[in-house]
């Protein structure tokens, strides 16, 4: 499970071939003990929770790099190491 981004103790994941799981594109994320599945497209949170702080830096980073997610989950289905991603500034 590749790390893609890490920002104010909030690491974001990328799973290999986890399509067949969630049926869409989606990250994973973590922090401290909260685990969650987010939605690309639209932020839906899928599984999990987050702290609401958390997950609104969540979402505004997913917003800046949202062509870059589309790319990397595209390379991730396919088998291949997703990029990483630059943190929230």
């Amino acid at each position: 499970m590749p790390t893609i981004s890490m920002f104010y103790g909030i690491i974001i994941y990328m799973f290999f071939f986890d399509d067949k799981k969630h049926h869409r594109p989606h990250i994973h994320v973590n922090y401290g003990g909260y685990d969650a599945v987010i939605a690309i497209d639209d932020g839906e949170m899928i599984e999990g929770e987050l702290p609401k702080k958390k997950m609104k830096l969540v979402l505004a980073w997913m917003e800046i790099h949202q062509e870059e997610l589309m790319a990397d989950w595209k390379l991730a289905v396919n088998g291949q190491l997703p990029f990483r991603i630059d943190p929230l500034k």
